[in-house]
């Protein structure tokens, strides 16, 4: 097929002040990604007095609002980039709207009751979705249009993991340091939702400028094409990002495989809070899960970038994925035996938390440009759009099982103030969701990662050929 109507992306090495604008957009990723899954559904069953089932459909519930315009976000961040040259307006407008949202999320008090704070609480959160994905998803899109090198991609993921990473330490840890500062839980909450959606939104905000040195590095596309674009229906753009899944087999094996991995860290996020207030005895030590998760992730991002340039980013991703499995494993001798080694082990799938998330991420783009340069002129919001809906319901998935876990198993919802002593099932219930689900998850993850076939050679080859 013919390349003349595809822009082409430069493979220049990328400035220090783009990379950190870009970076930076990951306290808005690290920052929602993590708090509402790690105290969110602690929140309804522990503050409201929801039932852990009917909190995991509420998250879930938003969670599928996310997966069903996603795709449509996807496809109308490219109409936008088509008509303007920039993604930018739908990134301002999502960092603009989600502080808001995000504070009314976690502003619901106990006295309203289960039933009113549970409906209050799902309107907020599908409207924190939705403006969350209006950044995002045009967001993951820039790397393929900030860069065509393949080892660049590497960077500057790499270095947005290190931010994400450090936002992961900063939420997962300051979060509840936060909630716990007010004087009552409704106070703590409330300040823990406030200042929390501001750094979000700042972050966000800042990381938006990148779409305009995206726009600068790629070439416009022709009239015709560009019109073909801007001109399609709602229908034709939600479903191309379908027809992207359809014909490109690296895009379904990679999404396939960030999907239960996805899912298997999400168990472990929703989990976290559970395993400290239940197993280690203390609703504080959360914080000291996070730490001993993201600080070895900070120092081993760069290291995994290094293995990635020397093995193949697929090769690191797979080392990555089997010491993530390994690690998570172990965490089941909690169950006869908890102790402060959880941290040890924890410390251990931090190491490899650094690969899972700058690998796929880095090798998206390299999915996105081959199928450019063999199919024809791309979309990569199209791609993204699949993609951020696969990542979604792989996270909202993994709260729907821990919710089911503890209910299956007992576990005993309450209000704020109240004490209760959960059941010995209920313990154990909240210990396997912490480490041998998500091990089984990630064991699967292996067997889709073997079908993804891209390799260094293929992107350096259709660079070659498109010179």
């Amino acid at each position: 097929m013919s390349t003349e109507a595809r822009p082409e992306r430069a493979s220049v090495r990328l400035s220090p002040r783009t990379i950190v604008l870009y970076a930076i957009g990951s306290l808005g990723t690290g920052g929602y990604a993590t708090l509402p899954g790690l105290v969110l559904t602690y929140f309804l069953t522990d503050n409201l007095g929801v039932a852990a089932l009917a909190a995991g459909l509420i998250v879930t519930a938003a969670k599928i609002w996310d997966v069903l315009i996603d795709p449509l976000i996807g496809a109308a961040s490219d109409r936008q980039l088509a008509r303007t040259g920039s993604r930018r307006g739908f990134m301002v407008t999502g960092a603009l709207a989600l502080p808001l949202f995000f504070a009314l999320t976690f502003a619901v008090p106990p006295s309203w009751g289960p039933a009113a704070g549970a409906t209050c609480v799902l309107l907020a959160f599908l409207a924190t979705a939705t403006a969350f994905s209006l950044f995002q998803v045009p967001y993951v899109a820039l790397p393929a249009e900030l860069t065509g090198d393949y080892d660049e991609r590497t960077r500057l993921l790499g270095w947005r993991v290190v931010v994400l990473t450090a936002a992961i330490l900063l939420f997962g840890a300051g979060g509840p340091a936060l909630r716990n500062a007010g004087d009552d839980p409704v106070t703590g909450y409330l300040l823990m939702g406030i200042a929390s959606g501001v750094v979000i939104g700042v972050g966000m905000l800042i990381a938006s400028r990148t779409a305009t040195i995206a726009a600068q590095r790629v070439e416009a596309a022709p009239a015709a094409a560009a019109a073909a674009i801007a001109d399609s229906t709602w229908r034709d753009q939600y479903m191309s990002g379908f027809r992207a899944l359809g014909r490109s087999q690296p895009f379904r094996a990679l999404l396939g495989t960030f999907v239960l991995q996805a899912l298997a860290t999400g168990t472990m996020l929703a989990g976290a809070q559970y395993v400290a207030t239940w197993v280690l005895r203390s609703e504080d030590a959360v914080t000291f899960v996070f730490v001993a998760l993201v600080g070895p992730a900070l120092l081993a991002t760069p290291a995994w970038t290094v293995i990635a340039r020397r093995v193949g980013k697929e090769r690191a991703f797979a080392m990555a994925s089997i010491l993530f499995t390994a690690a998570a494993a172990t965490l089941v001798l909690a169950v006869w035996a908890p102790g402060v080694w959880i941290y040890a082990s924890v410390a251990v799938a931090g190491i490899a938390y650094a690969g899972l998330q700058s690998l796929p991420m880095a090798m998206l783009p390299d999915v996105i440009s081959h199928d450019e340069r063999t199919s024809g002129s791309g979309q990569a919001g199209t791609f993204t759009g699949i993609w951020t809906a696969g990542e979604t319901v792989g996270f909202a998935l993994g709260a729907t099982a821990v919710s089911l876990t503890l209910a299956a198993t007992g576990y005993i919802s309450t209000v704020a103030g109240a004490t209760v002593e959960q059941p010995a099932a209920a313990i154990t219930g909240i210990v396997l969701s912490f480490s041998i689900l998500p091990a089984v998850l990630m064991a699967a993850s292996l067997l889709t990662l073997r079908h993804y076939r891209l390799r260094r050679a293929d992107i350096e080859a259709v660079g070659t050929s498109d010179a």
